[in-house]
């Protein structure tokens, strides 16, 4: 079994502008980006808080990103 991704919600929007994603808006601390295929998804930007696994599943699922392409895009 693979370690928890443990990732937090600023860290996350970056990594996912990186592949190509653009928030386009902000409502409270929520994060609304869209990639120009159509792929969009929502992160909650809470300060401090990592984002929970079942979360980062879902966020996952909805860009159609691996896990291994998220931790390459976190480490850049």
């Amino acid at each position: 079994m693979t370690p928890r991704l443990r990732v937090k919600g600023k860290d996350l929007v970056s990594a996912l502008k990186r592949a190509g994603f653009e928030v386009t808006r902000i409502k409270g601390s929520h994060h609304f980006l869209r990639h120009s295929d159509g792929r969009a998804t929502t992160i909650p930007g809470h300060t401090g808080e990592t984002i929970g696994p079942g979360l980062l599943s879902k966020i996952l699922r909805d860009t159609k990103i691996s896990r291994d392409d998220l931790e390459t895009l976190l480490k850049r």
